[in-house]
């Protein structure tokens, strides 16, 4: 018992680790009890955050405060505009034509399938392959079913849909334009002393800032190359399965080995064992090899040093808290962690280096 008694008073006995340890529970208090009430304002917190960024470039290339504030919201809902109006029609069109060609798709599959074990007879036989097939028209029937579900409720999704259109970019620009005076209220609730919470949050904000900007950077280049490749291959779906391509990389390792599956099926689908699925497959693996082996390294080359294991176990553990959201924000929360854990030690250290210091006795006179 005295063990652990020692241990706490060891570790929890400093304020400053206190006033960290409150600012964490509060904060993971406000986004599990509280995310979906304030879907709207997070996004619009995450959003204003990463044109700050840009509103920081155009500071330090001397444009005025509030003209580089315009300037970056105009192009946002430049950009807001394009994705709404132009961008998801497409995708919803094509991801329409997906479903309507899928049962073609399986037919086609399952008969090929059943032709295995006439080519491989010694490998596979064909009660197993009727097994794959059910468990697959299972899943597909699942699948089905979610889809009808979401269907249902697409009046409502509809609605929450036209909340975001409008709420968050009103949000968004008052961040933006207001953030001193934000900061400045929320400080009034927080202690003044507060040296260990600010430390973490400037390595936390230099790194997870790096980190999404240029993660969006990524997500656009290999979108777009992506989608020049299929295109040019003049693979269907191309929109759509880029759209994915791109979006796949915001769960590391994980996303591109998942996305493998469908560009190989849909090639395949289309023009079958031949040259053609070979020059698809192969570019899409060559994508990927130059995302993860040139464009990563350029883009986060001082950013994020946290272990390949470490961001698995960490996509795990977040995608198992948080669903989706926990996957996709899982190496920021790594990040987080991370810095959470070198402040703690650094600070324990330094208070047991103070302990330890011999006190000077008073000179008699």
């Amino acid at each position: 018992m005295n063990v652990i008694t020692n241990w706490f008073q060891r570790h929890l006995s400093d304020p400053q680790i206190v006033i960290l340890a409150v600012l964490l529970i509060t904060g993971s208090f406000v986004v599990i009890f509280l995310g979906d009430m304030l879907a709207p304002v997070i996004a619009s917190i995450v959003i204003a955050y990463l044109l700050q960024g840009v509103v920081n470039v155009l500071e330090r290339w001397k444009v005025p405060h509030l003209v580089a504030i315009l300037s970056v919201f105009l192009g946002f809902m430049v950009l807001l505009l394009f994705l709404v109006i132009g961008l998801l029609p497409l995708l919803w069109d094509q991801l329409r034509q997906l479903f309507e060609q899928l049962p073609a798709m399986i037919s086609w599959g399952q008969k090929e399938l059943l032709r295995l074990p006439e080519k491989y007879p010694d490998f596979i036989s064909e009660q197993r392959i009727m097994a794959i097939a059910d468990m697959l028209r299972s899943e597909l029937t699942g699948l089905g079913q979610r889809i009808l579900s979401l269907s249902i409720a697409s009046v409502r999704a509809f609605i929450w849909v036209m909340v975001y259109i409008f709420l968050v970019p009103f949000l968004v620009f008052f961040f933006l334009k207001d953030k001193d005076r934000l900061f400045s209220w929320i400080s009034r609730f927080l202690p003044q002393d507060r040296s260990l919470a600010n430390q973490v949050w400037r390595e936390v904000d230099h790194q997870i800032g790096n980190y999404v900007r240029g993660k969006m950077l990524e997500i656009l280049i290999v979108w777009t190359a992506s989608y020049i490749t299929f295109a040019f291959l003049d693979l269907q779906f191309s929109i759509l399965i880029s759209f994915f391509v791109g979006i796949s990389v915001l769960i590391p390792y994980i996303g591109a080995t998942v996305t493998t599956l469908p560009v190989a099926a849909i090639a395949y689908f289309q023009w079958g064992m031949g040259s053609e699925f070979a020059y698809a497959v192969g570019a899409y693996l060559i994508i990927q090899l130059l995302d993860g082996n040139i464009l990563v390294p350029l883009l986060f080359s001082e950013v994020v040093n946290v272990h390949p294991v470490a961001i698995i176990v960490a996509v795990l553990v977040f995608g198992g808290m948080f669903g989706f959201w926990g996957v996709v924000f899982a190496i920021p929360l790594a990040t987080l962690v991370q810095a959470l854990i070198k402040a703690w030690f650094a600070r324990n250290r330094a208070n047991e280096s103070t302990a330890k210091e011999p006190r000077e006795l008073p000179v008699s006179s």
